[in-house]
């Protein structure tokens, strides 16, 4: 083994030492998040038997004993009083409402952000037997998810639990939709528009492919005005010189200031003002949203009401999907196990190769641990290289954004497919981390010819 070698192979295992004390660190911290939400919910508490003894008098005086202790609590962390009544509330409510959380958060199987995910997403379920079933489940999911998939699969429970039906929600959360400005520092403000998912991520989409369009056209422009130049400098021209201005323009702004510029453009005059592309393919007005959404069938038919996702990250309420189904154009038909949840089988009207189309309804995202990349942006990686032998199959394809694709291939990370399309990453330093397909919400039928939550 040469030097170069051995200094890798040391660099690797040291490596491994940072991610054990890293690790080391956010149990501890998670301890210490658990002691404060304790306190904070032991001196709610206080304030409560306070308020109990003060009698029948206005609801501000029964107030008192809660605001005062928000103050002093507040002005001991240097906090706001009022964001300080919040934190106390909220500790309460996680201490008595969801004692197994807090239990994994004190023994640092959990960080305070699951903790927090846990409790936004349970609080609707009312009863304290579905609520208890609820937080066990996805404890599961939260001592080897990130926050965000922790939160996607807490929600999509929860959902089930909720005694209001999605569509109730959807038509109640709709009716708050608005457009409203918030002014920053250096002359620039910002747009917010809160309105249907559906909509929302059409928009998003529309202005990527029209922006992703802009990009390549100045790519082509740069690659041409390059060739010209070379060829001019092996004909002795000077390059410095140029008959036509517009040659040497080019579109120096990233694809998110293209986006802005775009949305603000199609706002004030209806459609893009500068269109780069000629009216080629019909040009930027051309390009059209797009949007995948999966839907139960039970959800189609009008069994149930609840289900459907949109781009694999955010619920879908049933009549819009039921609407958009009506009028696709193009089907992707996810099928799954009736008891797991786990996918089975894939189909779609127009060609489309099934492995892709299996492996973007099993992984929904990267499966890098911690990467949200949709997979339907992501490369299909073999976890045994094809190179080495490795065959293009199901059981040993995954989907991989480009920046973890490129990281595994130029170092020594390696991936290993297990059954159930379970991955098991191993670090240059010898570390093995888990990436579990994301936990699906599955319906199974009872005697009763009602649908239940299966118990996975």
């Amino acid at each position: 083994m040469d030097a170069d070698e051995k200094r890798r192979r040391a660099e690797d295992k040291r490596a491994g030492v940072f991610a054990d004390e890293l690790a080391r660190l956010r149990r501890r911290r998670a301890v210490l998040e658990a002691k404060k939400t304790r306190l904070l919910a032991d001196a709610y508490a206080l304030t409560l038997e306070q308020r109990s003894r003060i009698g029948s008098v206005s609801s501000r005086e029964r107030d008192i004993p809660l605001r005062s202790m928000a103050l002093e609590l507040g002005m001991a962390v240097r906090v706001n009083d009022r964001s300080m009544q919040t934190q106390m509330h909220d500790a309460y409510e996680l201490v008595e409402l969801f004692p197994a959380t807090m239990e994994a958060l004190s023994e640092g199987r959990v960080t305070r952000a699951h903790a927090q995910v846990i409790q936004d997403a349970g609080r609707v379920i009312e009863d304290p037997v579905d609520r208890a079933a609820f937080e066990r489940i996805v404890l599961v999911e939260a001592e080897r998810q990130s926050v965000p998939r922790t939160k996607k699969y807490a929600i999509q429970r929860a959902a089930v639990l909720d005694p209001r039906p999605l569509q109730e929600r959807h038509d109640k959360a709709v009716k708050e939709r608005r457009v409203w400005v918030t002014d920053l520092d250096d002359a620039m403000s910002t747009l917010t528009i809160l309105g249907s998912n559906v909509y929302i991520h059409g928009v998003y989409h529309r202005l990527t492919g029209q922006g992703t369009t802009i990009k390549d056209v100045d790519r082509a422009k740069r690659r041409e005005h390059a060739a010209k130049q070379a060829e001019a400098e092996a004909s002795g021209v000077d390059t410095n010189e140029s008959t036509d201005g517009d040659e040497l323009w080019f579109d120096d702004r990233s694809l998110d200031e293209i986006r802005c510029d775009l949305a603000l453009d199609m706002l004030l005059t209806g459609s893009p003002t500068i269109d780069p592309t000629d009216g080629a393919k019909g040009g930027l007005g051309a390009i059209t949203a797009e949007v995948q959404i999966t839907i139960p069938i039970t959800t189609l038919t009008g069994v149930t009401n609840s289900g459907a996702e949109l781009n694999g990250v955010t619920p879908v309420d049933p009549e819009t999907a039921r609407r958009m189904a009506g009028t696709a154009r193009v089907w992707d038909r996810v099928m799954t196990d009736p008891i797991t949840g786990v996918v089975t089988a894939v189909d779609r009207y127009v060609p489309h190769p099934s492995q892709t189309r299996f492996l973007n309804a099993r992984d929904v995202t990267c499966r890098t641990p911690g990467c949200r990349r949709p997979a339907k942006l992501c490369d299909k990686d073999h976890s045994r290289d094809f190179a080495l032998g490795g065959p293009t199959s199901n059981d040993n394809l995954c989907n991989e954004c480009a920046r973890h694709h490129t990281l595994k291939h130029a170092t020594n990370w390696h991936v290993e497919q297990l059954p159930g399309g379970v991955l098991t990453f191993t670090s240059p330093g010898g570390k093995t981390y888990e990436s579990h397909p994301p936990s699906r919400v599955a319906f199974v039928p009872t005697d009763d010819g009602e649908l239940a939550v299966a118990p996975f």
